[in-house]
């Protein structure tokens, strides 16, 4: 039968899940590594989500007879399947907050040395290297031999390897260009150049390990036992300033299309997603980790790598400086556009808005993005896929009707049949 109005398939369910791992193996995990009471409360989420433990419906199609049990989700920030309408959302409220110009990536780094002590005290020294990383840009955005502007950057913490080893580190998009500081005139950075990386490099390292000397000041930081001896703390750091901090810039992005597309991969990614497993046994566990390249390990290893990213119960892991700070979305933002628009086919001989900086597309007309933050999520999961979960996906009927889940014969959803 042909099957009308949806253009697109259905995603395709990986074979694998996280949940069955926890499901299967989290007692051996608990029976070996020190669990907390958050960390298990969200592996019991993990496990739970999208199975009958949460209750669910079942949809019933009056034409053809079509039947499809569908589970609660958990809503948990860690779990692979329940942040795509989260970041579609989110994106959708960015859109507004986009301006006309090209946008640099740049991603800090802390180094290896500094794990043990990030791993006992994550809240805080996640906080830090937010604080350090944003001041860097801000810095050097302001400082008159460079751009003398107050920039726009939106950041976002990572703590993974592709392997799941701990690994933090911010992920900065930053404007290329800013609002001088009597917020009359835009001035631009070079298209293909934002800020050295050595110095960003540096000054990171400069201010980082300024605020971790003024908490260990305070008493304020939980060292492990090999550093507590005053001549072993002074020792780390000594090599920590020795250090090359790894800090890169990548080429700039070429439109706020771009830029939308890398945030949507990006915000609410979270460390380990179930299409990269690639096979599961009782005894191991494979992972894609980039391109072709794979990592096997035991199933409790993998589940004990997991739990080293799972974020303080209320932690920030997106935020916004500069012009994006929500103290200036509605005062030097809009300025910063309308100098922008107003600036369009006018070149000056200066460092002002020019060509350049306005040579990037505008942001999608409204009647282009995705639902906004308030949109129905069987609306906006259409606008996204193409999908309409209101027709039975088997005849395409709109004669769908949702009744509540009476039994449940499994603890996992059968996959869905892909709408051609």
């Amino acid at each position: 039968m042909h099957r009308a109005g949806c253009s697109r398939q259905a995603p395709q369910r990986p074979r694998f899940e996280l949940g069955d791992l926890i499901r299967e193996h989290g007692d051996a995990l608990r029976a070996q590594h020190p669990v907390t009471p958050e960390q298990a409360k969200i592996l019991r989420a993990l496990a739970n989500c999208r199975t009958a433990a949460l209750g669910g419906h079942v949809d019933r199609c009056q034409d053809c007879g079509y039947e499809r049990p569908a589970y609660n989700s958990c809503r948990n920030r860690h779990c692979p399947k329940c942040q795509a309408l989260d970041a579609a959302r989110w994106l959708a409220a960015r859109m507004e907050t986009l301006l006309p110009v090209p946008y640099f990536h740049v991603v800090f780094t802390l180094p290896g040395q500094l794990a043990p002590i990030v791993l006992r005290n994550r809240c805080r020294l996640f906080g830090l290297l937010f604080r350090a990383a944003s001041e860097t840009l801000l810095t050097l955005g302001h400082d008159p031999d460079r751009l003398g502007a107050q920039i726009g950057a939106t950041m976002v913490l990572h703590t993974w390897t592709r392997d799941l080893r701990f690994h933090p580190h911010v992920h900065a998009v930053v404007t290329g260009g800013g609002l001088s500081t009597d917020g009359q005139r835009w001035v631009a950075a070079d298209p293909a150049y934002l800020f050295p990386v050595r110095v960003l490099s540096r000054l990171l390292r400069s201010k980082m390990l300024a605020l971790i000397r003024q908490e260990h000041e305070r008493d304020a930081l939980e060292l492990p036992d090999e550093l507590l001896p005053a001549h072993a703390w002074s020792a780390l750091l000594s090599r920590l300033y020795d250090t090359e901090w790894v800090t890169y810039a990548k080429a700039p992005f070429a439109g706020p299309e771009q830029v939308l597309a890398y945030l949507g991969r990006y915000t609410h990614r979270v460390a380990l997603s179930n299409h990269r497993l690639l096979e599961v046994t009782h005894e191991s566990v494979t992972l894609r980790t980039r391109g072709q390249d794979a990592a096997t390990m035991a199933p409790v290893e993998l589940l004990r790598r997991f739990l080293l990213h799972l974020l303080p119960r209320g932690f920030v892991r997106i935020r916004h400086y500069g012009l994006l700070a929500a103290s200036h979305l509605a005062t030097r933002l809009p300025a910063a556009r309308r100098l922008l628009g107003d600036s369009a086919g006018r070149h000056s001989g200066d460092n002002s808005a020019d060509l350049q900086a306005t040579a990037a597309p505008d942001p999608p007309p409204a009647s282009q993005r995705p639902a906004g933050a308030t949109t129905d999520w069987r609306t906006l999961f259409s606008a996204l896929t193409g999908i309409d979960t209101s027709r039975c996906p088997a005849c395409r009927s709109a004669a769908w009707v949702r009744r509540p889940l009476a039994t449940a014969p499994t603890t996992r959803a059968p996959p869905e049949r892909a709408a051609a």
